[in-house]
């Protein structure tokens, strides 16, 4: 029996600076792996038959190695543990410490960061990075019963340092874009309201795209003249938002790769009014904040981030131009590298 091992397992958040909505249709995405994240440390041994996490925020997560059903875990947070323990079914046993800096339900990825933590401290942790994303998307699939996409876990796994990433949710294929620095351009996150998924429109718009593409084929190849054969006006709208965004997405990354922030910008507020008029997920109190923070002189755009029905609005500012201070819940966030694992000694 191999003796046990002493680790820490961490994953950051992300925040999708643009491309929401587009990954469960073989979309485009840009990303950035965030300095919050999830730490877990404890010890990984074969000993052991079950997981049990401690949190200072919530009552422990206890899951049996064999278990069966990741819906009916509790309390409600230890469901995304017990997918990960469902999916990657771990030859041993852990005992540890969840330690985060992460809102729940700021839609800022921390299910998806959670789950890459437990499955890199559950023996995961030479996994190649897509199929670690998958089994974390069914983990999360498992735990709450949305069809969310890959963007989050992706994200988690392979943030670069310094850059966003360009996902094509088709080939699966990252591309890092270096973004500019910290001395000409900072991303700011501000909290608009928690959020659940779960209790959202988002598994009725994946239904809607899927109703879009039987009409027209996949998204990912369609034009805007193609949208006409669709007869229902909010499916036509649903899938406008995707073919445009996918659009803003490439604009996007050569905009910002070449350091053009009012472009940039620009394309963050339009993305922003297609999510809210056209697929219809923002709500009153995430539009008021992106106008705000749009008409604040060194805010070249601003966008609601995460998915939608609340969570956070993401804005590219110029240094000094807005205060975190100003706002109930605000953080000054960095691109930063992806999820790892640190073993004792």
């Amino acid at each position: 029996m191999s003796s046990p091992e002493i680790l820490t397992a961490r994953a950051p958040g992300r925040v999708n600076l643009i491309g929401d909505h587009t990954d469960y249709t073989g979309g485009l995405c840009f990303p950035i792996a965030i300095d919050r994240g999830i730490e877990i440390s404890g010890r990984r041994d074969r000993a052991l038959a079950e997981v049990r996490l401690t949190s200072a925020d919530h009552d422990a997560a206890v899951i049996p190695l064999d278990v069966a059903d990741a819906a009916t875990a509790e309390p409600e947070w230890a469901r995304y543990v017990a997918g990960v323990v469902a999916e990657l079914r771990p030859q041993a046993g852990f005992t540890g410490v969840v330690r985060t800096d992460l809102p729940a339900g700021s839609g800022l990825s921390s299910s998806a960061a959670l789950e890459v933590a437990c499955a890199l401290a559950l023996g995961a942790d030479d996994a190649d990075p897509i199929a670690l994303a998958r089994l974390c998307q069914a983990a999360e699939h498992a735990a709450r019963g949305v069809p969310t996409g890959l963007l989050d876990q992706i994200a988690s796994i392979c943030g670069v340092d310094g850059s966003g990433l360009r996902l094509d949710c088709r080939t699966l294929e990252v591309t890092p874009v270096v973004l500019p620095p910290a001395e000409t351009a900072l991303w700011l996150v501000v909290w608009a309201g928690a959020r659940s998924l779960a209790a959202s429109g988002y598994g009725a718009r994946v239904a809607e795209l899927a109703t879009a593409e039987i009409a027209i084929g996949p998204l990912r190849d369609a034009e805007l003249g193609d949208l006409q054969a669709i007869d229902d006006r909010t499916i036509r709208a649903r899938a406008r938002h995707v073919l445009t965004e996918n659009a803003r997405v490439d604009d996007f990354a050569a905009a910002i790769s070449a350091g053009d922030l009012v472009t940039a910008g620009a394309l963050m507020t339009e993305s922003h009014r297609s999510l809210s008029g056209d697929f219809d997920c923002s709500t009153t109190r995430i539009d008021a904040l992106s106008q705000q923070l749009e008409a604040t002189p060194g805010v070249h755009g601003a966008r609601m981030t995460g998915g939608g029905w609340g969570g956070c609005v993401v804005a590219l500012t110029e240094p000094g131009a807005v205060d975190v201070a100003d706002f109930e819940m605000a953080w000054l966030v960095r691109p930063s590298p992806g999820a790892r694992v640190e073993l004792a000694g």
